[in-house]
């Protein structure tokens, strides 16, 4: 796999060295040059830095006061100094005070140099996944904590209503434990779509990904055959149009959960004051990318829930149809698979939900 592009910035007030650096390291890196220190301090507040270099004996400040200076605004290049004078003092402060990686002599081995620059890469992007890697384990047990009280709850929230109706069945004749019968079912219901949503959850999140060509056709055939048996799902009009030009590969757990998440949220809320409850799904697919618009005319979402429907046990309606962790899913899904979703909605009136998808490179 080819390595990312390496920006580099080196501070030199030696022109001679910035432009024979240059011409030596273009081809494998990109390079930024200065003499200056408020334009490295420019480029830094500008670029992506990964690498800075600095000459040691410069006329402002030495390349340890610059890197000094830098690491407290930038701390996560890696730093290397360049100077045809070490001492032991400037040594340690280089490695104190300038944290800094390697030391190069002048007139530097371009070998060596290279090296140098390679391995403070390694060490600057392990540093970064690093960072990535504690965000993610914060968020995971932060979600963890959420998870197991509002899962608790949700899950006995029908059991205990399950068993309130069983007790009350068994003092009633035969004819009056049919409706207490209708209402377990109900509750059981409830308490099998939840369940289904952690299963998802679980796929989502711990599922090894299986990327292969995606037919859009089967897969919505697929998905729509699995909800069929929800309640209300014959009392909407369905029309579904795919439009595939060409393979589009994408992992095939992940969009079955983002579709059978959709279409579920348009059957559970469709709004029981209108007539005809009408649902759309349009998927436009090529070899590079696709689109897909969910388009329902439920009771919609207000303005004030957009930014809220994609957290976890997040209720814009404080209805217990939903599971609350539907959209959460839908969300962390998509974003495995690199895409956006984006939402518009007019309460009362409907929703619209644009999802666009790269193809994965198999």
């Amino acid at each position: 796999m080819q390595r990312p592009t390496i920006n580099l910035l080196y501070l030199d007030d030696e022109l001679h060295n910035l432009q024979s650096f240059k011409a030596s390291f273009r081809k494998q890196y990109n390079i930024f040059t200065t003499s200056s220190v408020e334009e490295a301090e420019e480029i830094l507040n500008r670029e992506k830095i990964h690498i800075v270099l600095a000459d040691q004996r410069m006329p402002v400040m030495t390349g340890v006061q610059f890197f000094e200076k830098m690491r407290k605004k930038h701390p996560d290049p890696m730093r290397i100094l360049i100077t045809g004078h070490t001492d032991i003092s400037a040594a340690i402060d280089a490695i104190n005070k300038g944290e800094v990686l390697r030391f190069i002599d002048k007139p530097w081995d371009q070998s060596y140099v290279q090296t140098a620059i390679e391995h403070g890469y390694d060490i600057y992007k392990t540093k970064a996944e690093l960072v990535q890697r504690n965000a993610d384990l914060q968020k995971a047990y932060e979600e963890l904590d959420k998870f197991v009280y509002s899962a608790s709850h949700d899950l006995r929230a029908p059991l205990m209503s399950i068993m309130g109706l069983v007790n009350i069945a068994l003092l009633e004749d035969a004819n009056a434990q049919k409706s207490y019968l209708d209402l377990i079912k109900q509750s059981v219901q409830r308490l099998d779509a939840f369940i289904l949503s952690i299963i998802d959850y679980y796929k989502n999140a711990r599922g090894v990904p299986v990327v292969q060509p995606v037919d859009f056709k089967a897969l919505t055939e697929e998905v729509r055959e699995t909800i069929r048996f929800i309640p209300g799902f014959d009392e909407i009009k369905y029309n579904i149009t795919v439009n595939q030009k060409g393979i589009f590969n994408s992992d095939i757990i992940k969009l079955r959960i983002i579709l059978n998440n959709l279409i579920t949220n348009a059957v559970k809320f469709k709004d029981p004051n209108k007539d005809a409850h009408k649902f759309s799904l349009n998927i436009d697919a090529n070899t590079e990318s696709c689109k897909i618009v969910i388009t329902d005319n439920g009771i919609g979402i207000k303005e004030k829930d957009i930014d809220s429907i994609f957290k976890m046990f997040f209720r814009a309606t404080g209805s217990t149809s939903g599971s609350g962790i539907g959209l959460y899913i839908v969300r962390e899904a998509i974003q495995k698979l690199d895409g956006n979703i984006d939402v518009r909605s007019v309460f009362g009136e409907g929703a619209t939900f644009e999802i666009t998808l790269p193809s994965i490179k198999a």
